[in-house]
């Protein structure tokens, strides 16, 4: 099959475009967190934790092994930072509790419970 020439330039040019647009756009995102105090950036990502786990244990039957993966992975967060995260630590705080409370409620009703989170 006979290649046309330029077909395929006009299809690179589209992907260098396309890929100068994605740089663009990982350039803004980029600013974008750089103007961000970090205790902001670290809050969201332990909201998106708690969330994760939050998902996991809302299943039906809940998904107890996922959900401790995500909740350990809060608390090292939180443990790790404590004092340094802000306004929001305590929020995130009270939050990992009640993602704690709430696995232990959900898991002493699941049939294969997890031992320890």
């Amino acid at each position: 099959m006979p290649s046309n020439p330029d077909a395929e330039k006009q299809m690179d040019q589209s992907e260098a475009k396309a890929n100068e647009e994605k740089m663009k756009e990982i350039d803004r995102m980029r600013e974008e967190i750089l103007s961000s105090p970090p205790e902001i950036v670290i809050a969201n990502h332990c909201f998106g934790l708690f969330e994760l786990a939050a998902i996991y244990l809302s299943e039906n039957p809940p998904r107890l092994v996922p959900a401790t993966l995500a909740i350990d992975a809060l608390a090292g967060l939180v443990e790790s930072v404590k004092g340094r995260l802000g306004e929001h630590e305590q929020t995130i705080t009270d939050g990992l509790a009640q993602l704690r409370l709430a696995f232990v409620q959900v898991s002493t009703l699941a049939d294969n419970p997890v031992e320890k989170i």
